[in-house]
């Protein structure tokens, strides 16, 4: 497992793909954080900033199910998927998610929240767990 999880390091975006009620598999591609100071060492999280509106949410509300790889911007992946399970954080865990990926995507990631509040979205923080 550590092998599939190290192909994360360097990508900038993963392709998270989850599940429909009919069991098709939607496959986007989403920027996301690790955080590598979690409780549990076997559990590798990341962390995926979303609108709280979007397909994505919904599809993880009624199946938790998911599968990631790491790809491009355009979804391409470029690595092994591993398989998760994704929920939604609470305020808390919320802030601490978007305080890494503003660690790292910088300037982007502060650009999209000022646009993101001036046009009133609801943000949602996705936490994908792999064991």
């Amino acid at each position: 497992m550590p092998d599939s999880i190290a192909q994360f390091a360097k990508a900038n975006y993963l392709s998270l793909e989850t599940y429909r009620k009919t069991g098709v598999a939607v496959k986007t591609p989403v920027w996301f954080a690790q955080d590598v100071s979690h409780r549990d060492p076997r559990v590798t999280v990341f962390y995926v900033y979303s609108e709280a509106d979007a397909g994505k949410v919904k599809r993880i509300r009624n199946n938790p199910t998911v599968r990631a790889a790491p790809c491009n911007f355009r979804g391409n992946v470029g690595g092994t998927w591993v398989e998760g399970r994704a929920r939604l954080c609470d305020e808390d865990e919320a802030a601490h998610g978007q305080e890494l990926l503003r660690q790292k995507y910088g300037l982007l990631k502060t650009t999209g929240d000022f646009f993101s509040r001036i046009m009133r979205h609801e943000q949602a923080v996705i936490v994908v767990e792999i064991a």
